[in-house]
């Protein structure tokens, strides 16, 4: 049987088929209920997480609201290897810093955060820095602790290990594992959406169903008194169909983020930029698989095109549901 382990809607997508013109409302509501938690697989290999460790990291991230389970899969892999690491430390002992178990705790630190923080069931009693199921709780409410509860990983990271290179190196980390672990899910396929929570779920539906309307400067679509679109009226449109007002603008669209950090993955319903930070030109809704819809340009319908191409200048990506379907 496979094991599937419930976690929050910022973490992995869910394949969410939606047909154009379904309800959304219906399927998500089928699907999410009263909230938009979702699934990974940890019996599938994951790059090379052991899936006992994958399990451990997903079920341990939502103890930290933010914190994504790649991030502690990835401090386990710099540290030790997700524990196959063979060195003094690892099952037992310390290494020269005085750290030791997977997650290389101090032992300090590491009574520092049960003495704060209680260790759910499932791992030894008391709880044990050399217990990968205590050491990666330890590690998640370290983390929020140290400033991914006020919105700062990086800090958070270099809190664990005092480096710059540290912390671009389990930043990196992480996002192999999300770009892994998402491999089978953002296809850009309008036929069967794939979508982190209801609210991009929602968006992609509505500007999936757009596709071959004109291109219409300053155009808000049929809703919005006009024969279609243009970049920046398309996405807004689609993130009202979804409940979430954006500004009219690609410009300030951009502005109004939150961005996504440059060199992690995109997830379906970002939206990305081009231009330059001061002048944005261009906007359209990614949904995966390298492809977005946008309104491209005066003689081009909506329709669905690579995000990235030779020449193009390409600014960012914002996550406007971040916040709101966390």
């Amino acid at each position: 049987m496979l094991a599937k382990i419930a976690i929050g809607a910022a973490a992995i997508l869910l394949l969410i088929p939606v047909m154009i013109g379904q309800s959304v409302s219906a399927v998500v509501d089928a699907l999410f209920g009263s909230s938009s938690n979702t699934t990974i697989d940890c019996t599938s290999p994951i790059s090379d997480i052991p899936p006992e460790y994958c399990l451990l990291y997903v079920a341990a991230a939502p103890d930290c609201p933010g914190l994504d389970w790649t991030v502690l899969a990835a401090i386990g892999k710099v540290e030790t290897d997700h524990g196959r690491l063979k060195a003094p430390g690892v099952t037992e002992g310390e290494n020269f810093a005085g750290a030791g178990g997977p997650m290389q705790f101090l032992a300090p630190t590491f009574n520092g955060v049960i003495a704060k923080h209680q260790i759910p069931p499932g791992g030894a009693s008391p709880p044990s820095r050399y217990n990968p199921h205590d050491a990666i709780r330890a590690a998640a409410f370290l983390l929020c602790d140290e400033g991914v509860r006020r919105g700062d990983l990086r800090a958070a990271i270099f809190a664990y290990n005092h480096a710059d290179w540290y912390v671009d190196k389990v930043l990196k980390q992480a996002g192999k594992y999300a770009e892994a672990a998402a491999t089978s899910v953002g296809n850009g396929d309008c036929n069967a959406i794939q979508a982190p929570n209801s609210i991009t779920l929602a968006a992609i539906n509505y500007a999936c169903g757009q596709r071959g309307l004109p291109y219409v400067w300053g155009g808000n679509g049929p809703d919005g008194g006009h024969a279609g679109f243009d970049c920046s009226g398309l996405t807004k449109a689609a993130y009202a169909a979804a409940g979430v007002n954006l500004p009219r603008t690609a410009q300030t669209q951009y502005d109004a983020g939150p961005r996504v950090p440059a060199g992690q993955p995109l997830l379906p319903g970002d939206l990305v930029f081009y231009g330059t930070p001061g002048n944005i030109h261009h906007v359209g809704l990614y949904i995966g698989g390298g492809l977005m819809i946008n309104a491209p340009t005066f003689g081009q319908p909506v329709q669905i095109d690579n995000y990235r191409y030779n020449g193009d200048d390409y600014a960012g990506a914002t996550r406007p549901a971040a916040s709101i379907a966390g």
